[in-house]
């Protein structure tokens, strides 16, 4: 069983950076793909970015897409997702989870294992 640990999150003002962190108990880490998901008050948690269990391959939504950037170090078993001109609507809570065996999807159903969390607040 695989254990999550987000960290890094915080207020930043618009236009800002942040950087998350997803720790990952196990020594299996490097055989799954990871994700981030986020999920803002009063609204459903949705599919941010992934990664292959190699690093060579990601996939963002189009609200990201060229702002963020998922990486990861198996060495550290760590999953990254490096957050640039950050806006008001990037304000939610980020989680990162493992992907399950053999889904494709970009959705909650096919990830697994998630973390508690990480709140991002981007202020205007």
């Amino acid at each position: 069983q695989v254990q999550l640990v987000e960290s890094g999150g915080g207020l930043v003002q618009a236009g800002g950076s942040l950087r998350l962190s997803c720790a990952a108990s196990g020594r299996i880490f490097s055989s799954f793909a990871m994700g981030w998901f986020r999920q803002a008050p009063g609204k459903e948690r949705e599919f941010v970015a992934t990664i292959n269990w190699s690093g060579s391959s990601t996939y963002y939504a189009d609200s990201v897409k060229g702002r963020f950037t998922i990486s990861r170090d198996n060495a550290r078993n760590t999953v990254y997702l490096q957050m640039n001109s950050l806006k008001p609507e990037d304000t939610a809570v980020y989680y990162c989870a493992k992907r399950a065996p053999g889904t494709y999807r970009y959705t909650e159903s096919d990830f697994g294992s998630w973390g508690q969390g990480t709140q991002v607040t981007v202020s205007s």
